[in-house]
């Protein structure tokens, strides 16, 4: 199984941007999502943004993630 890491976007600068990751940024490569602007969530994979998401939907995945890990707990 794949996971799709939602971040948020920090900065551009041509096909590449610097997101956050929980507090970490990272710099991906955004060729596959162009609409993509500073201040939209992304998911990643592979250093790639793929998809372009809404605010609601990257909380939700977060809120989904910590469900799972504190069922681990």
């Amino acid at each position: 199984m794949c996971l799709a890491i939602p971040s948020k976007i920090l900065k551009i600068k041509g096909q590449m941007a610097e997101v956050d990751i929980g507090g970490n940024v990272k710099e991906v490569n955004i060729m596959l999502t162009p609409e993509a602007k500073v201040g939209d969530y992304v998911l990643l994979h592979a250093g790639y943004a793929i998809q372009v998401i809404d605010e609601k939907a990257a909380n939700e995945i977060f809120e989904a993630w910590e469900e799972a890990y504190n069922a681990l707990q």
